[in-house]
């Protein structure tokens, strides 16, 4: 499973996790998320978002 960031904001979203308050069940991939999904925290569209992996972030 991946990790997809917002660039603006930094919110997460974690194909393990979905977003089950949005709509998307956990387990979710990346490439099933509606097109017109938003970033709940910005309202950014999925192109804003990039693939990251969780150790980056560790090494930060």
């Amino acid at each position: 499973m991946k990790t997809y960031m917002c660039a603006p904001c930094g919110f997460m979203y974690v194909e393990e996790l979905g977003i089950p308050e949005d709509g998307i069940p956990a387990g979710t991939p990346w490439e099933e998320v509606p097109e017109h999904w938003t970033c709940p925290d910005c309202g950014m569209t999925k192109a804003d978002f990039m693939a990251i992996e969780l150790s980056e972030l560790l090494e930060a």
